[in-house]
Formats: structure tokens, C-alpha cells, sequence
């Protein structure tokens, strides 16, 4: 998924002349630097630093041993027309919820405007969707097959969903526990401080659940195998 998410679409397919000079984008190198910012806060846990050490090391290996990428013909696109101008606006979607609506909770948490728990709670989300977002440049950069760039979203997507469930867990937890001890705050105060992180959880869950059974397994990854097999069918 280009656009700064991950998920969702391939990226811009190049002309052959152009394919041997791909680099990593800004949007990429920003989301890496996010990702080392979470990890020096102390937010992220090593589980989750571990499983992005883990897929450094295993997308490689996936990409020399199972899927190897064509050594002639670039890879076919997977959508065109107006599938592409549709995923476009998904992708829009997906950046405001998965990564500027995380991105301004956390902000608001560690500036002592919100919740520092719920900021606690968020940032492995953030964190783990910012390192997609750089593996997925670098699969693309890197000339890897569709199968393995497919795999990156498929991967994170699935490991995030217990990782957001997390986040919603604790928001609930935290909103029941402080509901009613903040006896020196008002009403819309309390919603303003407890109300966010819940409804962005939640918004969250339903977006990625939806891309992950309604779309990436369904749709996105059937059509990556039949035009990676089709390809080498038609190159034998």
C-alpha cells in the first residue's frame, strides 16, 4: 500500500528503463524515524521489536528460497483504472485512522493533554504500522516478488490485530477505572481525556479487520499468486 499506510495497493508499477533505480521514498525513511522515536521511548515492547528484527531478516529469505522475482520481465500490476483511483481514497482512509489519528493521541498523551496510559497503549500499534510501512518500501526498492511484497501487509496486519485488541483493552479498562474518580473534572472534560482513545481503537480494529478478511486474503492475495504464476508461466 503506497500512500503511507502499507496495506492496500501496490505501488505505482515503473517502466522497465526505470525499474533497476528504485529508492527508498521520504514518506518511508519518515515512518522509520518514527518507529526508532517510539522504540527510545521505552512505549514499545521488545516483543514487538523483535518481531520487526524477525521480518528483516526473514523477507530476504523468503524472497531467495520461495518466491524469486522474475529476472526479465517487471512484475504486472495487480489493479488498474479505476480499482487504483478507488484504493486510493482507501488508502487515505487507512493513513488517517491507522497513522495521524495515532500519531495525534500519542502527541497529546506525552504533551499532557491527554491520556499518558492510552499513549502507552497506542504506540506499539503505531509503531508496528510504521515498520511496515518502511518493509513495504523496501520490498518494493528491492525488486521482490509480488508473493513476498504481499506477504509484509498480510504479516503485520495479522500481528497488529492482537496488538490493537490490546490497546482497546486497556482504553476500556483504563476509561471504567477513572470513569468516576476524576471527581475534579466535568463532564466534557472526561469525555475529552477517556472518549478518544476508545473510538480510535475501535476505529482502528474495524478498519484493519476489514483489510485484512475483506480484503487483503480474499482479493489482494489471490490475484498477487495468479499473475506471480502467470508471469512465469508465460516466461517458461
Amino acid at each position: 500500500m503506497s500512500g503511507g499506510v502499507g496495506d492496500v495497493r501496490q505501488p505505482k508499477e515503473e517502466d522497465p528503463a526505470a525499474h533497476r533505480h528504485r529508492f527508498l521514498s521520504f514518506r518511508h525513511l519518515n515512518v522509520l524515524a518514527v518507529a526508532t522515536v517510539l522504540s527510545a521511548t521505552g512505549m514499545v515492547p521488545l516483543a514487538d521489536l523483535a518481531f520487526f528484527a524477525f521480518s528483516l531478516a526473514y523477507v530476504p529469505l523468503l524472497a531467495r528460497f520461495a518466491f524469486p522475482a522474475a529476472a526479465t520481465a517487471p512484475e504486472p500490476p495487480v489493479f488498474s483504472g479505476r480499482e487504483t483511483r478507488a484504493l486510493g481514497r482507501y488508502v487515505l482512509l487507512g493513513a488517517a485512522v491507522g497513522l495521524l489519528g495515532p500519531t495525534a493521541y500519542i502527541l497529546a498523551g506525552v504533551l499532557g493533554f491527554g491520556s499518558r496510559e492510552g499513549s502507552a497503549a497506542a504506540a506499539p500499534h503505531l509503531f508496528l504500522l510504521s515498520c511496515q510501512v518502511f518493509m513495504e518500501g523496501v520490498t518494493f526498492a528491492g525488486h521482490f516478488s509480488l508473493p513476498v511484497r504481499a506477504f509484509v501487509p498480510v504479516f503485520y496486519n495479522s500481528k497488529r490485530m492482537f496488538t490493537i485488541a490490546d490497546w482497546l483493552r486497556a482504553e476500556m479498562e483504563a476509561a471504567a477505572a477513572e470513569g468516576e474518580e476524576q471527581e475534579g473534572l466535568t463532564t466534557w472534560r472526561r469525555r475529552l481525556l477517556l472518549h478518544p482513545g476508545r473510538w480510535l481503537a475501535m476505529a482502528n480494529l474495524v478498519f484493519w479487520a476489514f483489510n485484512l478478511f475483506c480484503f487483503l486474503l480474499p482479493v489482494y492475495v489471490p490475484r498477487v499468486f495468479k499473475r506471480y504464476y502467470g508471469q512465469k508461466l508465460n516466461t517458461s
